[in-house]
């Protein structure tokens, strides 16, 4: 058996933990950043300082962006395996039938 370390990505859930820890630490970069650059913007005489941290929020964003939509794709891919391997209906069968055969217990 593999171990976890071994292959942290080895399903589509472990993935998509993984992209949740990173979307949080883009957030938190991201707030930094925006804090830097609003500090920073009130110097008159560190324009190119500025202009890199500008750089490096937008490039964030855009980091962000994309991990957004990845993330969304990972649940895709998530529900459609779980529709292909029908993990959903079988859960749904077996809840259906304990209330099915708990309504058929009370009528008696």
């Amino acid at each position: 058996m593999k171990s976890q370390t071994a292959d942290p990505f080895g399903t589509i859930e472990s993935a998509h933990d993984f992209m949740t820890v990173l979307a949080t630490a883009i957030s938190e970069v991201k707030a930094e950043l925006q804090m830097d650059v609003d500090r920073e913007s009130a110097s008159a005489d560190v324009f190119r300082r500025v202009d890199a941290l500008r750089i490096a929020l937008y490039n964030v964003k855009k980091l962000e962006v994309h991990l957004n939509r990845s993330s969304r794709i990972l649940n895709d891919l998530r529900t459609l395996r779980r529709l292909l391997f029908e993990e959903r209906v079988a859960t749904g069968r077996t809840e259906s039938r304990s209330v099915a055969s708990v309504k058929n217990h009370a009528a008696v």
